[in-house]
């Protein structure tokens, strides 16, 4: 739906070029509420919000700061009211000790509890300067999105705003309302948090380079994994590898573990098939169970995590009704010839 339709307003002269303005801004825009947020759908639906007040209020827009600085100040308070109620998305090594592969599968948790995944095509702007580019990928990494839910929401804010943006301390004091002062000691305080969970908020962070030596190392996945050769699969993870499977809160460290697992209450991911997708600045694959008519259904949204030549982390995200739509993939996949 267009900011205008939501707007339900009525088109007045230069109406066309105002929304194309606000539509400029939607995906940086989306962007930074999903980091606030730690939701692909609330982060959308916060922007939606952003823009349709924007286009109501457009006519009292005085110019006395851009556009962009504006809409992040209607972005800023639409996530602070929505983050009121104190609730705070996870990763289930968040809550809980790590399983083991024979532990009985508990019940599902709701969906509001957990970092979602979001396509980078949704938050990370195509254009603008490389750097930035980096940045905005770097900064939308599960780990790096679930550690800002550690934060209260207006460090958050300050976090994001002068770490991941790169904005003065004077400017996003404006923007919050707030004195240099406390915009500057609000900073210390979430690096600090962020320091004690490992992680370099630094605009400078290396982001991991799609190399060939990477990409070989994900065809070897997709190799294994369709043939459901776990000690092939096993060997491609780091010994302290993790597996989690929201909105199921369990998950599995190493490698005994996870093969384990998936050679009993997963066993049925054997015969899966993998489409690659691109989430939170990492590589991932679509992954289709077998179904009974011998084709393959929807089964989860892996996102992996890489560091030197193995993966740390899989992360099979199971909620395909929402997400297989937002990453545009197909509801099933025909039978092999």
């Amino acid at each position: 739906m267009t900011v205008r339709e939501s707007a339900s307003a009525a088109a007045g002269p230069g109406a066309d070029e105002v929304e194309l303005r606000l539509e400029d801004h939607r995906v940086e825009l989306t962007g930074y509420c999903y980091r606030m947020l730690g939701s692909a759908f609330e982060a959308e639906d916060a922007v939606q919000e952003t823009l349709v007040r924007a286009w109501r209020a457009s006519g009292r827009f005085e110019g006395r700061s851009s556009l962009r600085s504006w809409l992040y100040r209607i972005a800023t308070n639409v996530c602070l009211d929505s983050l009121d109620a104190g609730k705070r998305r996870a990763r289930p090594m968040d809550l809980s000790p790590a399983s083991h592969a024979d532990a009985a599968l508990p019940a599902t948790t709701a969906e509001s509890m957990w970092v979602e995944p979001v396509p980078d095509v949704r938050v990370v702007p195509s254009a603008g300067d490389p750097a930035d580019v980096v940045v905005a990928r770097e900064s939308i990494r599960l780990a790096f999105v679930a550690a800002l839910q550690h934060l209260p929401p207006r460090q958050r804010a300050v976090l994001i705003l002068r770490e991941v943006l790169a904005w003065r301390a004077s400017e996003t004091a404006e923007l919050l309302g707030t004195t240099v002062a406390s915009v500057n000691s609000a900073l210390q305080r979430a690096r600090a948090t962020l320091a004690g969970a490992g992680l370099d908020t630094s605009r400078a962070a290396p982001a991991p380079v799609m190399d060939q030596g990477r990409q070989a190392l994900l065809d070897r996945y997709v190799d294994a994994f369709e043939r459901y050769d776990l000690d092939s699969l096993t060997s491609l993870l780091h010994e302290d590898a993790t597996l989690s499977m929201p909105p199921y809160p369990l998950w599995l460290r190493g490698h005994e573990d996870i093969r384990g697992w998936f050679l009993g209450t997963g066993i049925g991911c054997a015969g899966s098939r993998l489409l690659p997708v691109t989430a939170n600045g990492s590589p991932g694959f679509a992954q289709y169970r077998v179904s009974d008519d011998g084709g393959h259904r929807p089964w989860a949204l892996q996102v992996l995590e890489i560091s030197g030549d193995r993966i740390t982390g899989l992360n099979a995200f199971l909620d395909t009704a929402r997400l297989f739509p937002l990453f545009g993939l197909p509801s099933e996949l025909p039978r092999r010839p």
